[in-house]
């Protein structure tokens, strides 16, 4: 069972603005909360559309993407090695 966790909503004015060469997007950020979710120098975000606009007219509306991709166990030497007994396998050594 996963532990569904609770989105960290990032406070911001986001809207969508027709221009005539088509839509925009402008976005604006608090930077204090940008650098208090920041890991590594980044802040990964979502930014998703609102059912309808708030009061003063942002569109959309964004939240810290917490996504963690599972870790994958590193390969030992033996299970790399092939069946001959090698480390390496034929396709190692191409002629060209």
């Amino acid at each position: 069972m996963t532990d569904k966790k609770e989105k960290v909503y990032l406070p911001s004015s986001i809207k969508n603005i027709p221009t005539k060469y088509g839509e925009m997007m402008v976005a604006n950020f608090k930077l204090d909360e940008l650098q208090k979710n920041a890991k590594n120098g980044w802040v990964s975000m979502v930014i998703s559309e609102r059912r309808e606009p708030s009061e003063k007219g942002a569109t959309h509306y964004a939240y810290v993407n917490d996504f963690e991709p599972k870790q994958k166990p590193l390969m030992s030497e033996t299970s790399r090695k092939d069946p001959m007994g090698g480390i390496n396998s034929p396709s190692d050594d191409l002629p060209f």
